[in-house]
């Protein structure tokens, strides 16, 4: 098993879907994983399905629309634990439509969500990781950030801006031995796909999307994703960084 003994993970949107196994394989592997999440239930769920495998964890409540809090709470992780070894910066949002379909208030929500708020949480773990003579920074994107969707013009927009930022990080910070990486994703089976089976019109449509489009013609699995942020966390990945590392089945080629 890859070994993160003794580090520390930072996960924001870890209370469910691809954020909380992400925690979760992190935590099997030794980590002590800060999970959060803006629903702070589901945030001490995960904490407490980490405790029972045996895991250290602690669960909060961060919503990463505020900036203060989040940053705060980084912080206060790498002060409590003496390191800050692994950010996940993963929250994000999926907001359907073309053009003319998406308020611009909308637009406004996704670049906070999918942009925004992992620059805010970069900027904080970068101080930290410098002490300590490095750490690694996952960004969660999508495989909307290296293609673009038809009528998905928030989502496809803000993803590739995800994926930018982050390879702009990743050479600013490669000297400090932080690494940047974002995480692209294709379909996983969560409820995060709500807006794409409402443009496609039902779950049956998605379904067939999934079948006849993707090569692999299936879903991802949250754990297929897991084994790609343990990879990009641990020292498995430590001369890659820049990279976009995409897990989506064959549908990006």
């Amino acid at each position: 098993m890859v070994s993160l003994q003794d580090r520390v993970a930072f996960v924001t949107g870890a209370g469910s879907g691809i954020g909380r196994a992400g925690a979760l394989a992190m935590a099997r592997c030794g980590a002590h994983v800060v999970v959060t999440d803006r629903d702070e239930s589901l945030a001490r769920e995960a904490a407490e399905e980490i405790a029972t495998a045996g895991g250290m964890a602690t669960a909060q409540g961060v919503d990463v629309t505020d900036s203060a809090a989040l940053e705060a709470a980084i912080l206060q992780t790498a002060e409590q634990h003496g390191r800050l070894d692994i950010l996940h910066s993963h929250a994000g949002i999926q907001i359907e439509g073309k053009l003319e379909q998406v308020a611009p208030g909308n637009m406004d929500a996704s670049w906070n969500l999918n942009v925004r708020a992992h620059f805010v949480a970069a900027r904080a773990a970068i101080g930290p990781m410098r002490k300590q003579g490095g750490g690694s920074i996952i960004i969660t994107a999508s495989n909307s950030g290296v293609q673009y969707d038809r009528e998905m013009i928030a989502y496809a927009t803000t993803k590739h801006a995800a994926v930018a930022m982050t390879r702009q990080m990743a050479a600013d910070y490669a000297g400090d031995n932080i690494r940047f990486n974002a995480l692209c994703p294709g379909f996983i089976d969560t409820p995060f796909n709500a807006g794409f089976e409402v443009q496609m019109g039902g779950r049956a449509a998605l379904e067939s999307y999934i079948s006849d489009t993707i090569p692999m013609g299936r879903w991802g699995t949250t754990g297929e994703i897991a084994d790609a942020i343990v990879f990009l966390a641990s020292d498995m990945s430590t001369f890659v960084t820049g990279h976009a590392l995409v897990v989506d089945g064959g549908e990006c080629i």
